[in-house]
């Protein structure tokens, strides 16, 4: 009678080995995941992510056949891509050409470069950081325990009273209960940003997609155009959430500037979706605390540098960043409106259109880039304000008291009476890139009419270099010349004199402001100090 040898069965010796290899190769892909995450900087990880789904867009976009006849180049189809998946919104393609799937392709891409996306896998990564953070922390004798409290938030709270910390990341007592407590949070957090994401999409598709339905001459434009309805409203309210500026219209939204409704729902999506979110989510999370009294929450908004999520800010930034926000539009707005009111840009609204519409430009100036305006026919002041915000990050606002705290606190106090005198009159000064950008609109301000007739002499550019060469008190000159006027009347003579002597009485007058400032501006070097550009 034979006996099967179970031990020395091939069968079982090769699903051992199997078994080995899966475990093996399991081993290796989580210790190069683990390697990525803990020992290369994130900015070859985000380098490598754009550069992945820039490439993998492209694909996509040479998959799907255009819209007409004709077709793009490989090169216009990946910058494309790539403009869409860093949110950038440079066409080189008129985007009424793409077909349906390949406007999908780029809704995608636009949704995978959006800011809130990003950050959410980044609170993944975060999460993963503060697991193994947990392993290392239940593994090792704590030195460290809470005394009287197996809730850390009171205890914390006790130490900030007595002056012992000052709630920074390495102040907060690195114990298991720490740990787990941290990890909830960041956890919750990223399921609140998740649902915060979804839901202004949604939101913003509905409506969008209900505006299209109740007035028929948005819908008309769309149908004209043989623009599917969902598809617009779809790839709107992304680019808009994403401030990518990108619209399925070749005019952007031009041809929707009497339609304020719509316009105003997408400046919404446009606000929170980047400049407003961080002070909407603080908002948000302050809510869910007061509901429903969750310790996650209070811990979100008491140690917002210990979750390690950029966009959970102090509640007096957040506070102030809200405010330079909508004091940033109302300045553009009233320039905007003071200067292109009876333009013909403008032309054929009513008062309550062209408040929205100016309201709307002022809101895509930050990072959207949406337009209901041919920025060609824009004001140079409005244009030279435009390029100042565009160039401000998102988070940008005025924190006097942060200032006022380092003064206090780094000076001795028989010095500190004199310190914060000087620090009161600081405090307000601009910094000296500021002060040249409010002289150069002032400038295209008082000589615009110049800068309509003559512009091939009276250009921003020029303009631009006559004041610095001013303030730098250089004397530097691009000069007139009379060959370059458009328009000759025989009375233009030219002159061995800098470009300044051509300027009317107000601009000559802005110039002389600006060479005193510039020789005093020794006196302004610690300008702009109070202001947070983050």
């Amino acid at each position: 009678m034979s006996t099967f040898n179970v031990k020395s069965s091939p069968y079982r010796s090769s699903s051992l080995q199997n078994a080995n290899h899966s475990r093996y190769i399991g081993d290796l892909i989580r210790s190069i995941y683990y390697f990525l995450l803990f020992h290369v900087h994130a900015f070859w990880i985000q380098l490598v992510y754009f550069i992945f789904f820039s490439v993998l867009g492209f694909l996509l976009l040479k998959l799907f056949p255009m819209r007409d006849s004709n077709h793009a180049s490989n090169l216009d189809l990946f910058f494309t891509s790539v403009s869409s998946t860093t949110v950038s919104s440079m066409d080189s393609i008129e985007t009424e050409s793409f077909s349906n799937s390949q406007l999908i392709v780029m809704t995608l891409l636009m949704l995978l470069g959006g800011e809130v996306f990003t950050s959410m896998l980044g609170l993944h990564v975060q999460n993963i950081k503060i697991k193994k953070e947990l392993e290392i922390a239940t593994q090792k004798p704590q030195v460290l325990e809470l005394t009287t409290s197996h809730d850390p938030i009171p205890d914390l709270q006790n130490q900030i009273e007595m002056g012992t910390t000052n709630a920074k990341l390495f102040d907060i007592p690195q114990t298991p209960t720490n740990y787990l407590l941290k990890q909830n949070s960041v956890r919750y957090l990223s399921f609140l940003v998740l649902g915060y994401h979804m839901i202004m999409h949604f939101t913003g598709y509905t409506s969008i997609l209900i505006y299209l339905n109740l007035f028929p001459s948005a819908k008309a434009i769309l149908e004209g155009k043989r623009i599917n309805l969902q598809t617009f409203s779809l790839f709107t309210v992304v680019s808009s959430f994403s401030n990518c500026g990108f619209v399925p219209t070749n005019e952007n939204m031009i041809v929707f500037k009497g339609n304020s409704g719509l316009l105003l729902v997408v400046a919404a999506q446009v606000l929170l979706g980047n400049t407003m979110f961080a002070s909407a989510l603080r908002f948000v999370i302050w809510v869910l605390k007061k509901v429903t009294k969750r310790q996650e929450f209070e811990y979100m908004l008491r140690y917002h540098k210990d979750i390690g999520y950029d966009h959970l800010l102090p509640g007096s930034y957040a506070l102030s960043v809200a405010v330079c926000v909508a004091s940033f539009i109302l300045v553009q707005l009233v320039l905007f409106c003071s200067m292109e009111w009876w333009s013909e840009g403008l032309e054929g609204l009513g008062s309550y259109q062209k408040l929205v519409a100016g309201l709307f430009m002022s809101v895509n100036s930050r990072h959207a880039g949406e337009s209901v305006v041919d920025l060609s026919v824009v004001a140079s002041a409005v244009l030279v304000l435009y390029v100042v915000m565009m160039y401000l990050p998102p988070y940008t606002c005025f924190l006097p008291m942060e200032e006022w705290h380092k003064v206090a606190n780094n000076t001795p106090s028989e010095d500190n009476k004199k310190k914060i005198s000087v620090w009161r009159w600081q405090n307000f000064l601009l910094s000296q890139l500021s002060y040249l950008a409010i002289f150069v609109i002032l400038v295209c301000i008082t000589e615009r009419r110049q800068l309509q007739e003559d512009p091939l002499n009276f250009n921003v550019l020029n303009i631009v270099i006559e004041v610095i060469s001013a303030y730098g008190n250089v004397g530097f000159s691009t000069g007139y010349s009379c060959k370059r006027r458009l328009r000759h009347d025989g009375m233009c003579k030219d002159a061995w004199t800098g470009f300044s002597g051509r300027w009317s009485a107000e601009g000559k007058v802005v110039l002389m402001v600006v060479m005193f400032s510039g020789k005093l501006k020794k006196f302004s070097l610690n300008g702009g100090k109070a202001w947070k550009l983050s």
